[in-house]
């Protein structure tokens, strides 16, 4: 099943993607299930065969995108995550994942623009797979872990890398408005399949410029979630972005940084495609 947060006709709902259409659930259950987060929360997944049937159908073509969960509790992303890239950054190996926040003000959605900010060009892609919590815990096992997962969708953690660099700490390159695509859809644990060998890939203006599969990560979401829930509680849309491959902008000769007008994909199989224009910071 494909989960997504949109807006139609200025309305803030979610709904079931099914094929070009999706059912707006959040219309037909706004009491009671206002939100994708509200779902996850109530766990009210039983009312969704019911709503189904009652629920209009928009075309995708007539809704506009909201992030998959618009407002997380918490987002975590893990740096340095596959072998490639942590090479290229020529970063020691590490016994514990690098985490860093996002904070919700700082995403977008599949089709919105990515802004790049009055105060820096060297706006870097980072395509990643996104972890959509849906069970709440602390101290999760690595044996346990997979049975806090809601869904999985694509994510752009898109960095400003002389942000990112003015200290030792990432968040201030992390967290320009409107940079966090996260989209289009969340897609449920029994779609994805086991994690391993899907084909993760961003390409601007579509030439390829980052690839790997999941299983290149080097620490696996079970790794992931162990750590992040000894030291939080994971609640209900939580979400954890999981890493980028290698092939980033800033680490190649000349550095490859995305403008307006470039048009920046991330693709995941099993997942969707997640697409955004760049624009310049209005």
């Amino acid at each position: 099943m494909k989960l997504a947060s949109f807006q139609h006709g200025g309305r803030p709902s979610w709904g079931v993607v099914n094929g070009d259409v999706v059912f707006d659930i959040g219309l037909v259950l706004q009491g009671s299930v206002p939100s994708l987060t509200s779902l996850l929360t109530t766990q009210r997944y039983a009312a969704l065969p019911a709503a189904l049937k009652d629920a209009p159908r928009w075309p995708l073509a007539q809704i506009m995108w909201l992030p998959v969960i618009p407002v997380p509790g918490k987002i975590l992303c893990i740096g340095v995550n596959y072998e490639d890239h942590r090479q290229e950054t020529g970063r020691a190996e590490a016994a514990h994942p690098t985490i860093f926040a996002r904070y919700a003000s700082s995403q977008t959605g599949h089709l919105a623009d990515i802004e790049r900010p009055k105060r820096s060009e060297k706006l870097d892609f980072e395509g990643e797979l996104a972890v959509i919590i849906g069970k709440p815990g602390r101290y999760i096992s690595r044996a346990n872990a997979m049975s806090h997962v809601a869904g999985y969708a694509c994510y752009n953690d898109a960095t400003l890398r002389d942000y990112q660099a003015h200290t030792s700490q990432f968040t201030p390159g992390k967290n320009f408005d409107g940079t966090g695509a996260f989209g289009p859809w969340m897609v449920t644990p029994d779609e994805m399949g086991r994690i391993g060998p899907q084909k993760i890939q961003t390409r601007l203006n579509g030439q390829v410029v980052q690839a790997a599969r999941l299983d290149q990560m080097i620490f696996d979401i079970p790794r992931q979630i162990e750590y992040i829930s000894s030291f939080t509680r994971l609640m209900p849309g939580d979400v954890i972005v999981t890493g980028t491959p290698g092939g980033v902008g800033a680490r190649r000769q000349p550095p490859l940084w995305m403008k307006p007008g470039d048009v920046v994909e991330v693709e995941i199989d099993n997942v969707g495609l997640l697409r955004n224009q760049i624009v310049a910071e209005r």
